[in-house]
């Protein structure tokens, strides 16, 4: 019957005497597509309002009197459709006749050329020749910011830009002024942009007019290599192509629309690459000789680094050491980092600066039932097609862009129905269905009171939430968002409430950077192994004994913030941290390291933590590596190696000197792996949730994991309070690289964060 009420649904036509199915309310622009025909378009574009302005795609329709506009016709049953047409390339021909009018002939300097729709079109249909002899109208080029550059005589007034940044970003920063052909298209503070910086109006625009302040007048798209890999910032896993030169990053996009973002990129995505050449860039290992850092060469570096830990752990045992990883590196250097503290050293002395309570969410949903937690675990996609969505926390426009684009979307093209539960008026807030603003901290009462409706809460706040609940109610299969503010217990209630509701209900926890979710799941944690599995379980860690050789301690490690605490006080004799700046982030202000013995980083910059180390080994970033990164809402995607910087190593390839030369003292054994793909296809076998299919890795989409939780009679999971703390970034900061991203910080909008 399924299949039935599918035909059903498709109506069938003819283009170019070609029989087509396509589904009810497909625009014929769309229909043509299908079927790989050319209707070309300037205005158009996919999931934005129609605007017919162009003219471009004009088509024959049997008994309509006279050419159609392609991209506001909607296809119906036994039309018939002619695109190549003689009138329909003349008047293709004559439409470009007239956009020439006053555009410059300078394609030889324009940014554009080589990948110029209008320049594409007019190879294709143009003439050689022009009827029109009238002057051109000129003016000069505007800077709107140091970012944006905008060209009006390049314009054709396809107002894609103002559609994307009004529509799409909800920004509203461009607009049209003037009439006629002395149109052009304005900013929205008189002679400048104030915005969100996101780029997307010059990735949009089809022509010129729209120039990149990050890679006008560098070089041109043949002489550039194209590398697909995942965004270096936020959690959300936003793919990314990065254009290469000479080893070197000139621009960022993702103008194929492929990976779970789509068009989309913020402000961090699009122009966030700069800090890979800058000049404060570790390129040298560095060791302390007295109260200074030297450079040295890597085979003193790695030694010393491996005789001073070799001598701290015959001397003091195994748990004065403390490793703290990092929620930028690839799950394989995550999976190696926690297998170096409990295989190698046998401490489970390790965690990482959480911005989001991934185990907590896991646990909660194994608690439910059923053989896969992560089926109710919501993708980037499931988020855009939800019909109702409650976001508790967070403020996904700042924090997590790519979610507050889905939801935007969603509402825009869907009638998606939005309900927040926030303490601040985050600027999703004016697209909600519901807005219960709660007093600070007040977030899990709020959810103690939706799931059993008890709790001291004002009356007001009451209200809200009795409408609150009464819509979701209405609604089926919820999706459910949530940041930092709700872990441990109230996330138990969370899902206690979800559970109730209609339909599937669906989680995602949004965290702050680009791997923090594949830092939990690779076990950078001190009570927990990859997958999640519990520590104290004897079959659990025999699992991974027997993969990594070696019998592990069943003693839970310190959290992070225990570790920086035991650090600086000299419980600890030793700290390892690799890609984290844990003292600033849980350290006690102006102690530093206070009575550590001995410290060993791996970084880009000389962060507050490396510059009191005594051993810096250069790291490489997430653009100069090949690997994997797992997004907030549990997706894999592959980093793939774009630039290179002279002198820095990967943290896989630092992780594997580091084992050779503790295997050479006598401290355990070294890893084998020759590269970051070979430690995958262990992290495949022993990690659950991550034997996923390859293939669409490969091809740029990205894999959900599958995770199983054993609910083996544990207590409730609950965390202590403040372990889990969101950086609190907007949109202009992520961390340690934003103040390194140098055209990002020229921003008066970067100027202005808080």
């Amino acid at each position: 019957m399924a299949e039935t009420k599918t035909e059903q649904k498709l109506i069938s036509l003819k283009i170019n005497d070609r029989d087509v199915q396509v589904p009810p309310g497909t625009l014929l622009i769309e229909a043509t597509r299908r079927i790989g025909t050319e209707v070309p378009s300037f205005c158009y574009y996919p999931g934005l309002s129609l605007q017919a302005a162009c003219r471009m795609c004009l088509v024959e329709i049997e008994k309509f009197p006279k050419l159609q506009t392609a991209c506001t016709v909607v296809a119906t049953e036994g039309m018939v459709v002619r695109t190549n047409t003689d009138q329909v390339r003349n008047a293709r021909k004559y439409m470009l006749e007239f956009l020439l009018t006053n555009h410059p002939l300078d394609c030889p300097v324009c940014d554009k050329g080589g990948e110029c729709e209008l320049q594409d079109m007019v190879f294709r249909y143009g003439a050689d020749s022009s009827r029109f002899v009238e002057e051109k109208i000129h003016r000069p080029e505007e800077k709107w910011s140091e970012l944006v550059y905008y060209d009006a005589p390049r314009c054709i007034l396809c107002f894609r830009c103002v559609r994307v940044c009004d529509e799409g970003m909800d920004v509203k920063a461009l607009g049209v002024g003037l009439r006629g052909a002395n149109s052009v298209i304005i900013p929205n503070r008189e002679d400048h942009l104030e915005c969100e910086e996101c780029g997307m109006c010059i990735d949009i625009c089809p022509v010129g007019a729209l120039t990149s302040g990050t890679y006008r007048y560098k070089t041109r798209p043949w002489e550039m290599q194209y590398v697909p890999t995942t965004c270096a910032h936020c959690s959300n896993g936003c793919k990314v192509t990065l254009s290469v030169r000479n080893h070197e990053i000139m621009r960022a996009n993702n103008r194929d629309l492929s990976g779970i973002n789509k068009d989309f990129l913020c402000v961090k995505g699009r122009f966030g690459f700069d800090f890979t050449q800058h000049k404060e860039r570790i390129r040298q290992p560095l060791l302390r000789k007295g109260d200074k850092l030297f450079p040295v060469s890597w085979e003193e570096a790695s030694q010393a680094a491996a005789a001073k830990l070799k001598e701290i752990h015959a001397k003091n045992g195994a748990d004065s050491i403390g490793f703290i990883g990092s929620n930028r590196t690839s799950n394989e250097e995550n999976y190696l980092f926690q297998r170096l503290a409990r295989a190698t050293f046998g401490t489970n002395n390790v965690d990482h600066h959480r911005t989001a309570d991934y185990t907590g969410l896991i646990t909660a949903l194994g608690a439910l039932g059923g053989e896969r937690p992560s089926d109710s675990l919501l993708t980037m996609d499931q988020l855009y097609h939800a019909k109702a969505v409650l976001l508790v926390g967070n403020d996904p426009t700042n924090q997590n862009p790519l979610a507050a684009w889905q939801i935007r979307t969603g509402i825009r093209h869907f009638g998606a129905k939005l309900f927040i539960i926030n303490e601040n008026e985050i600027k999703l807030h004016r697209q909600a269905k519901v807005f219960a603003k709660v007093g600070k901290g007040q977030e899990a009462a709020a959810l103690r009171y939706l799931a059993h409706e008890e709790g001291q809460l004002p009356s007001s706040l009451v209200e809200q939430l009795v409408q609150l609940k009464a819509g979701l109610e209405a609604e089926s299969d919820v999706a459910v968002v949530f940041g930092a503010e709700i872990s441990g217990a109230a996330i138990a209630q969370l899902v206690a409430f979800g559970s109730k509701l209609p339909g599937k209900t669906r989680y995602m926890a949004l965290g702050d950077y680009a791997n923090s979710r594949g830092a939990a799941d690779m076990g950078v944690l001190p009570d927990r192994l990859p997958g999640y599995l519990h520590l104290d379980s004897a079959a659990n860690r025999e699992t991974f004994d027997k993969v990594w050789g070696s019998v592990m301690s069943s003693k839970p490690g310190m959290t992070a913030p225990q570790i920086v605490e035991a650090a600086q006080s000299g419980k600890l004799k030793a700290l390892y941290v690799m890609g984290a700046n844990p003292l600033a982030h849980f350290g006690t202000p102006n102690i530093g390291r206070g009575k550590l013995e001995y410290l060993v980083v791996q970084e880009m910059f000389l962060t507050d933590t490396a510059k009191v180390a005594d051993v810096v080994f250069p790291a490489a970033s997430a653009y100069e590596k090949d690997g994997t990164v797992t997004n907030t809402s549990g997706e894999i995607q592959v980093l793939r190696k774009g630039a290179e910087v002279m002198g820095t190593r990967t943290d896989f390839e630092l992780l594997r000197i580091l084992s050779h030369q503790l295997e050479r003292v006598g401290l355990g054994k070294a890893f084998h792996y020759k590269t970051p793909a070979t430690v995958f296809e262990e992290i495949r076998k022993a990690v659950s949730g991550y034997n996923v299919d390859v293939t669409p890795l490969l091809t740029g989409s990205a894999e959900p994991t599958r995770m199983q939780i054993a609910r083996n009679g544990h207590a409730p999971y609950d965390v202590p309070a403040g372990l889990i703390r969101s950086a609190q970034d907007n949109l202009f900061t992520t961390g340690t690289l934003t103040r390194f991203c140098t055209m990002m910080e020229s921003l008066q909008e970067a100027e202005a964060k808080p």
